[in-house]
């Protein structure tokens, strides 16, 4: 589990273009894979299978939500209109 001096880092997270959300909370609150895994209670597979686009149970990302203590919608972004493709 991290420790408290990484627990003082700031809750606005740091993201890029590109950078999956829930990887740049992740990182943010200073856990690893495995801290988040023991945090969450999910295996270390399924977060990496979430941070690579693979998988998107809501269930999990309700789990993860809780432990990086932020709230869902942050880990669930909507690319904006004009990020979108284009049907033609």
């Amino acid at each position: 589990m991290p420790n408290t001096a990484r627990n003082a880092v700031s809750n606005d997270i740091i993201t890029a273009p590109g950078l999956n959300p829930m990887k740049a909370a992740r990182e943010t609150r200073g856990y690893t894979i495995e801290e988040l895994s023991l945090t969450c209670g999910l295996a270390v597979g399924e977060i990496i299978d979430i941070e690579d686009g693979k998988d998107a149970d809501p269930a999990k990302l309700r789990r993860i939500a809780l432990a990086l203590q932020v709230p869902e919608e942050e880990l669930i972004r909507v690319p904006a209109a004009e990020d979108r493709p284009t049907q033609q």
